[in-house]
């Protein structure tokens, strides 16, 4: 058994694709996966699966609108094995998210694509934006005092925004520490 953090891309945003987490844990229990715990309705879960991380999204993909009301075409899942996320977190570019009241920064995940491939469609103003690309992931960064003048959102018109899934910082590194602990009490 493995353990996983599972991304949902799509659910429980703008009143779409409402998907309540009791019933989501419920669900996948239901599909044969342990030890189901969920963090905020963002559609972050934590989870043990004796399958390949492929599998185990490929099961969830094709449970959720099973269970769901979906508009299956923004839906995606996410698998990382814990050590991908806690890398995530590791390999950070320096100092980003140290400065939260100063800067709202962002993993945006990728699914299917690589950061090369992606980063062509961020057109980061300067002095308000930075990203950088890691291994899976885009790490991205806004002054808050002028995230209105913010370009980032742009990149949700290209087609390649369907293969990422967006977490704050907080929320990233939240489900790595988790995640330790998790692994922690295991090892007890």
């Amino acid at each position: 058994m493995t353990t996983f953090v599972v991304l949902l891309r799509g659910i429980n945003v703008g009143g779409k694709n409402k998907v309540p987490m009791a019933q989501l844990k419920k669900c996948l229990e239901e599909c044969g996966f342990r030890d189901v715990s969920t963090f905020i309705a963002s559609g972050n879960v934590m989870l043990t699966s004796d399958r390949s991380p492929d599998e185990t999204a490929a099961r969830i993909e094709a449970a959720l609108p099973e269970h769901f009301t979906l508009d299956s075409e923004i839906v995606k899942v996410l698998v990382l094995p814990s050590d991908r996320l806690h890398a995530i977190v590791r390999d950070r570019p320096e100092g980003f998210g140290d400065q939260p009241d100063k800067y709202h920064s962002d993993a945006i995940f990728l699914m299917g694509v690589e950061a090369a491939e992606v980063m062509p469609i961020f057109n980061p103003r300067e002095g308000v934006d930075r990203v950088w690309p890691g291994d899976g992931v885009i790490y991205s960064q806004r002054l808050s005092a002028q995230r209105t003048k913010s370009r980032l959102s742009a990149m949700m018109t290209s087609p390649l925004y369907k293969s990422m899934t967006i977490r704050s910082w907080k929320t990233t590194v939240t489900l790595s520490e988790m995640l330790i602990a998790r692994e922690e009490r295991e090892d007890a």
